[in-house]
């Protein structure tokens, strides 16, 4: 049976499928959070440097951008009470773990090139 719009009945998992504990899933929401606050505080301290930007910035910020879109995106999957059925915990961890790796691989190439800058002279 599956619920209209408007109707009151709530969304629930098949009979039959697994389930997350509640306050398992409620650590990782908790812990998803945090980092997407530190995404998002990390690309809000960026934007509003005064430093110039660079060609080369491009890459990281894109990085950064779309890892923070997946670590959302993810966090939106385990919200509703949908999110306690396991296959969708898994499905919004694999997405969470890309958009981790893609914040990371972000930061690791601004950090580079803002050290490959110092090191190699202000004209890079």
């Amino acid at each position: 049976m599956t619920a209209q719009i408007g109707s009151v009945e709530p969304l629930s998992p098949q009979v039959g499928e697994e389930r997350v504990e509640a306050v398992f899933r409620n650590g990782t929401i908790t812990a998803y959070g945090i980092t997407v606050s530190f995404t998002l505080g990390f690309l809000s301290q960026w934007a509003s440097s005064a430093d110039a930007w660079r060609w080369y910035d491009v890459p990281a910020v894109v990085a950064v951008f779309a890892g923070g879109m997946f670590q959302i995106w993810a966090l939106a999957l385990l919200l509703p009470v949908e999110g306690l059925v396991k296959t969708i915990y898994d499905r919004a961890t694999r997405l969470y773990l890309v958009g981790l790796a893609l914040t990371g691989a972000g930061v690791v190439t601004a950090v580079s090139f803002d050290v490959a800058r110092g090191i190699f002279g202000r004209g890079v």
